[in-house]
């Protein structure tokens, strides 16, 4: 199958933000103008976080995911505050391809399910935040703030189960930090379960994406700081990986 490269908008009060280990957040840009630009740069997706929007209690904003889906015609998936039928609706009539759910998904593994049969496993997504402890690794919900005691890969089959068509599993321990990718953790999810799973968290330089891509496993791998800070180019980063043997999209 062919690799995807994908940019994140991690939003939060309307404004594109960055942080390290989901903290320290700093502001990077407009969401509307950083989607239009990574789709002329080559981005395969764009993924949009409402980091917030979970730990305040509160639906993701509307106006800013339509507002971004109207620039766009690669694929946009929107997560951070869904956790009903309704919102699922809500945010893909507002012109998101994909929801992404994590808290939700875990607090109501029905809603996985029921989004599923409703709206087709190909427009949900469930997000997995993970951080390493020991010999495994436990998933974490509400941006990183809440342990959930579950197992990172018990939960991936899980979610597989439930009617999940993609995962995007992050490295809370990696996230921001520009190490590279989480490879063991990428490579025990993505050898466990038979959708696409989108690695995040870590990417430093063009040699990270390959070997998540190659010895990760990984379906697509998704970058922010990266990409906002013109420390890698898409397209450059495309080139590299053919000529590295990977298969993308040019």
């Amino acid at each position: 199958m062919t690799k995807r490269i994908i940019a994140c908008l991690d939003v939060n009060a309307g404004r594109v933000v960055k942080g390290v280990n989901f903290l320290n957040l700093k502001d990077k840009g407009d969401p509307v103008e950083l989607a239009s630009k990574y789709e002329e740069e080559g981005a395969d997706e764009i993924v949009f976080l409402d980091i917030s929007a979970t730990i305040e209690g509160r639906r993701t904003m509307i106006d800013v995911v339509r507002n971004t889906a109207s620039v766009l015609s690669i694929p946009l998936t929107v997560g951070g505050g869904i956790r009903t039928l309704e919102d699922v609706s809500r945010m893909l009539s507002s012109g998101a391809d994909k929801v992404s759910i994590n808290t939700a998904a875990v607090e109501n593994k029905k809603l996985i399910e029921i989004s599923s049969n409703e709206f087709g496993a190909q427009a949900v997504v469930v997000a997995i935040d993970a951080k390493r402890e020991m010999d495994s690794w436990s998933v974490y919900t509400k941006s990183g703030t809440y342990r959930t005691g579950l197992d990172a890969i018990l939960w991936s089959k899980e979610v597989e189960r439930l009617g999940s068509g993609e995962i995007l599993l992050t490295s809370i321990d990696k996230d921001g930090t520009r190490s590279g990718f989480d490879i063991d953790l990428t490579f025990a999810v993505s050898s466990s379960v038979n959708i696409p799973v989108i690695a995040s968290g870590g990417a430093g330089n063009m040699e990270h994406f390959y070997q998540v891509l190659s010895r990760g496993g990984a379906d697509a791998a998704l970058a922010a700081g990266v990409f906002h800070d013109g420390v890698i180019r898409i397209k450059d980063l495309k080139n590299y990986l053919l000529m590295k043997g990977v298969d993308v999209r040019q």
